[in-house]
């Protein structure tokens, strides 16, 4: 069933316009040390979620002490004993484009031209077969002005959460059970679920609403692992580094880097296809690190990989006398094989696309999101689309009517789990 008038929709527009240009970039380096939220402003965005989710009369509305927003929408009277589900949507933006002083692009009646932006950017229906399907349906798009990303990852989720909730508080006639809320910090660093607060959370369901293209319906994703690398060299002067026997860590983490798989990079893999990711590679002749991301969707997958990682390590050490240590840390697992344990979780939502006249398509996520931790821990959580296009980019935009779909999805969910 549809729900939304297009005031709706303009409402919803706003929101999603406000939310972007406060600036919640994470902190990568902080995130790994343990400190959260990893950038104190993301603390920004939070008091101002908290702040509407108490105007629309939710309950037990607060911030907790590692910024994640809490509230509840009670269940309808005569629904209380309807199992509770959770929405979850996160604050920060990724960290490697700057998400400050964003200057969001709205496209009213989006033609299908070329849009130039700023910085030699530009975005060509030619090449981006969502953004083709935005001109056909006249639809109204945002960018970015080309010199940040936009932030539709994943505030375009947030707004939508907020659209829908809003819906319900001012619609209680269309009934529904205990709804609770988390808007969390960090996922992009990794840690969006460190310190959720579970001793407020009641839901043994939840749903995070942090896709993309319309129709996407995840319950799959990566088994994922950052290793990092750390090399040590010796220095000696170069006019007598044979003799004195030099060992160069800058050589040895270049070699190792060029030597991982071209053919499982991130930008040469698709689909089901694993990869290794270098992120970071930072060197002198006596230390160098190199932090990298391991991703595949098997379990023996992912231990290839790490025991890949150690040798060729190993190998590059050798090749040029260097000593070397191998890290790794587990981010996120796979939640196929726990999803499945719980179909009802899936079939809700199947059910929820199709009364919004959206046909699921399943795909997994070449990525993880904070359900994936959730599913880890027993809180089954697939991921809904948001309408949200080139994520962690300047090319990225959004789909005003995508996030409209996504708000109704959100209302016929609240209702078809209180059947």
């Amino acid at each position: 069933m549809k729900y939304l008038s297009e005031n709706h929709k303009a409402e919803l527009l706003e929101r999603f316009l406000k939310y972007v240009k406060i600036h919640t970039t994470g902190d990568c380096q902080a995130a790994d040390k343990g400190i959260q939220p990893s950038a104190k402003r993301e603390f920004d965005l939070a008091e101002i979620l908290a702040s509407e989710l108490k105007e629309f009369g939710l309950q037990n509305v607060q911030v907790t002490q590692h910024c994640y927003v809490y509230a509840c929408l009670p269940a309808s009277k005569g629904f209380e004993k309807v199992p509770a589900m959770c929405l979850l949507a996160h604050m920060d933006t990724a960290c490697e484009v700057s998400g400050e002083n964003v200057k969001p692009n709205v496209i009213e009646h989006y033609d299908g031209s070329i849009i130039n932006l700023n910085c030699n950017i530009s975005l060509d229906p030619a090449e981006d077969k969502a953004l083709a399907q935005a001109a056909k349906e006249n639809d109204t798009i945002i960018t970015t002005d080309g010199t940040t990303l936009l932030g539709a990852d994943d505030k375009a989720g947030i707004a939508e959460i907020i659209a829908a909730i809003k819906f319900l508080t001012e619609n209680p006639k269309i009934t529904h059970g205990k709804i609770e809320i988390i808007f969390s910090p960090d996922e992009e660093t990794g840690h969006g679920m460190d310190n959720i607060p579970l001793n407020l959370l009641s839901s043994k369901r939840a749903y995070t609403v942090d896709g993309g293209h319309i129709g996407e319906l995840e319950d799959e994703c990566f088994n994922a692992w950052k290793s990092d690398v750390y090399f040590t060299g010796h220095s000696v002067h170069t006019g007598t580094a044979r003799e004195g026997h030099l060992v160069n860590a800058v050589t040895a983490s270049s070699w190792f880097v060029s030597n991982l798989p071209r053919h499982e990079a991130p930008e040469t893999t698709d689909r089901m296809q694993g990869f290794y990711a270098p992120l970071e590679i930072s060197a002198s002749i006596e230390q160098a690190h190199i932090a990298l991301l391991l991703r595949d969707f098997s379990k023996d997958g992912i231990k290839k990989r790490i025991n890949f990682v150690d040798s060729l390590a190993k190998l590059s050490a050798e090749a040029f006398g260097a000593q070397v240590k191998t890290v790794h840390t587990q981010q996120y697992l796979n939640m196929k094989e726990k999803m499945n344990e719980h179909p009802e979780v899936v079939e809700n939502l199947y059910k929820a696309y199709r009364e919004a006249g959206i046909e699921p398509v399943n795909i997994p996520i070449r990525g993880g999101t904070d359900g994936s931790r959730l599913t880890e821990i027993g809180i089954p959580t697939p991921n809904i689309f948001t309408g949200g296009h080139n994520y962690h980019s300047r090319n990225e935009w959004a789909s005003l009517q995508q996030m409209t779909a996504t708000v109704e999805v959100l209302i016929n969910l609240a209702v078809i789990t209180a059947l």
